[in-house]
């Protein structure tokens, strides 16, 4: 049930406030909002009075927002955001049916993407907004319908589908390997190429091989995308995604620096906040992604 009209203050007034509480000056809101300066202090006078409360400190040549008004113009300021994104996802389908989610770049980019062409062949009714987020963040704040997520079940308040567990494998530039490459110890001294995300996988991936090795360092990258290009221009060795190294492997760019077991620093995830009804679009999204996943899974391809 939307509150009573008297708390609903018309937005107008509320892009005054904000503009104001920004830029500091009636004048500058004025400029931004294409209004006279009478006209945003008309806007605010409504605002104090419908409210019942001061807002606005008036200080030599520059408005302030009071206390109380501080608060409420940051939660003003997040509605007329949430409004102005759901306008846009209107406009972009006016017959309704988007789908707003939260990928990671490597993953979105090799596995989601190239099997995304079927999902809208069998579902044209719905539109996929992609949006890179490389962490959890809080489906309340951030208004996606659905996240890809990598690592374990430790994204509070969610459902989880598990799509796939994603092994990591060190490869390097051929011109990267000794003569004595049957020897792990050789990696104790190389260039080991690090991601900002899993600052740790290095110390887990030679835990697995049977050596405990601390303070790994190294060049450091946010993404796989940047640091894979770096290893195959000969700068050190990395632990990428196997999904991510098949080709190069095969095309020679890169090889393998250690050929060891099978190793995994964690899994991919659908994830979605129990907090909200499944709407219909997602709801679409995971039966085909789970479609996917068993296809996957049978003919035995490699997702990994």
């Amino acid at each position: 049930m939307i509150a009573p009209r008297r708390f609903l203050p018309s937005i107008p007034s509320l892009l005054a406030l904000e503009a104001v509480d920004r830029l500091g000056s009636a004048s500058a809101a004025a400029e931004e909002l294409s209004l006279t300066q009478s006209a945003i202090s008309r806007q605010l006078k409504t605002l104090e009075e419908q409210l019942g409360v001061d807002l606005i400190l008036r200080t030599h040549m520059r408005l302030h927002l009071t206390p109380a008004a501080q608060e409420y113009v940051q939660v003003a300021r997040a509605t007329l955001h949430q409004l102005a994104q759901a306008s846009l996802k209107l406009k972009a389908n006016p017959t309704g049916g988007s789908l707003n989610l939260s990928i990671l770049p490597a993953f979105g980019m090799h596995w989601l993407a190239p099997r995304l062409q079927d999902f809208a062949r069998k579902h044209p009714e719905v539109t996929v907004n992609l949006n890179t987020r490389l962490r959890p963040f809080d489906f309340d704040r951030d208004r996606f319908d659905a996240a890809i997520h990598f690592g374990r079940k430790d994204w509070t308040g969610v459902n989880y589908l598990p799509i796939m567990r994603e092994d990591v494998m060190p490869v390097c530039a051929p011109t990267l390997l000794p003569d004595q490459r049957d020897n792990i110890e050789w990696l104790l001294n190389a260039p080991l190429l690090q991601l900002e995300t899993r600052p740790d996988a290095w110390e887990k991936w030679f835990a697995a091989q049977g050596y405990e090795v601390s303070g790994i360092q190294g060049m450091l990258f946010d993404q796989f995308s940047t640091m894979s290009q770096a290893t195959i221009h000969g700068l050190g060795v990395a632990l990428l995604p196997s999904y991510l190294v098949a080709d190069d492997l095969k095309s020679g760019r890169l090889a393998l620096a250690w050929d060891g077991p099978d190793f995994s620093l964690g899994d991919f995830y659908l994830v979605w906040p129990q907090s909200r009804a499944e709407p219909e679009p997602l709801k679409s999204f995971r039966l085909w992604l789970q479609d996917q996943i068993t296809a996957s899974d049978s003919d035995g391809s490699d997702t990994e």
